[in-house]
Formats: C-alpha cells, structure tokens, sequence
C-alpha cells in the first residue's frame, strides 16, 4: 500500500515508518525537518520524504496525493505555556486533504480523556479529563480539536486512545477495546503503539471507531 504518514520525526511516528517499510508499504512523510529521519537513519528505496508545514494546505495535499491510507502520529505539546492550536488546523488541513484526494482510510491517535459511543461509565472518564484540563489544558484542547476534525468528517479513522507510552521494547502483545467492556490497562510501548496503528490498515475490527489500547 502507499501510505502517508503524519508526525513521522515523533517516538512512535519514526517506528510506524520503519514497521511500514518492513513490511513493503511504500510511504510519504511529510516532515518539517527531514535531517530527523537522516538522523536517526531511517532512509529506504519506498520512503519519500517532503519538507513542508501542517499550517501548508498545498503542501499537505501534495503528500496525501495517490495514498490508499493516511497514519497520523500527531500528538500536541505538554507544555502548560502553549496556547496556540496548530495540529486541530493542521489536522483540519489533512481532512480536507483525503476528501479531496478521495483517500478515505485515517489511522490516528488519542488519549482516553476523550470518550467513544461504545464506553461504558468508567474512571478513566472522570479522572482523565480532570487530570488533563489541570495539567495539560492545551493539550485537551489541541486532542479535542484534533479528533474531532476526523469524527466529523465522512472519513474511514480508527483512532486509537493511548494513556502511558513507554519507550521499552515491544511485547506483541495488545489490549484493545472499550472502556468499561474490555480489559484495558495504561501502559504500552511504542513500538507496540505503531504495530496496532500499521496493523489497523487491513483490520476492520475499528472502523469509525476510537479503541482504548494497552499492553
């Protein structure tokens, strides 16, 4: 498959990449800095890599353009002096994107601070977003902007809701479901993050659907 990816210079981006030319994908990443992937040595024959800014909707179109599928790896600053909402618009740039380019497939991340039809009453709904308002209000704000912009739309997403990634090794092992129905913890590494979102290309399990994931 020919599969863009967004946030592809992040932690679970860069892996999401590698797992996706592992596997034969050929993939477009439309990056700020390219030296980052240099860098950190990923270069392959399938990867074409762009300079470009979210903020750019030509730009974002260009990456979009012949992809059977969109991953995003986006994730907002946690920073408590952000105040800006760059990855809602930019997210919104991507949307108009696909329906353009008539690409329908968007893979892409969340936290459970943000509820799915499917949950049941859970903790996590009146802990989380209290956390998050207090200590990462921008953050809520930019996930909140962010998910919504997909939701809304008339796209294909599956958006998975991560709590705690850690950078140990992958365990091939996920927990995958809805609050207050299936067994999900906190924690999960991000080469397991970037396997289930790879994963979700051919999976129909989570289609229009945001499942909470763990290991």
């Amino acid at each position: 498959m020919r599969v863009t990816v967004f946030g592809a210079t992040g932690g679970i981006g860069r892996l999401a990449v590698q797992q996706l030319l592992d596997a034969g994908h050929h993939v477009t990443a439309l990056v700020r800095t390219p030296d980052k992937l240099t860098r950190a040595q990923l270069t392959h024959p399938d990867l074409t890599v762009t300079a470009g800014q979210l903020s750019d909707p030509v730009a974002v179109r260009a990456a979009v353009a012949g992809a059977d599928a969109v991953i995003s790896a986006l994730g907002p600053s946690l920073s408590r002096s952000a105040a800006d909402t760059p990855l809602t618009e930019g997210t919104r740039n991507i949307v108009a994107a696909m329906n353009e380019e008539k690409v329908t497939r968007f893979i892409g991340l969340a936290t459970p601070s943000l509820a799915d039809p499917r949950d049941k009453a859970h903790w996590k709904h009146k802990v989380l977003p209290v956390m998050a308002k207090l200590m990462f209000p921008n953050a809520l704000t930019e996930l909140t902007g962010m998910t919504a912009a997909v939701t809304d739309s008339g796209l294909d997403y599956t958006i998975a809701r991560i709590t705690n990634p850690t950078n140990k090794p992958a365990t091939g092992h996920t927990r995958s479901g809805f609050l207050g129905h299936d067994q999900v913890g906190s924690a999960m590494t991000r080469a397991d993050i970037a396997a289930f979102l790879v994963s979700q290309l051919t999976d129909t399990r989570y289609r229009r659907a945001m499942p909470a994931i763990s290991n």
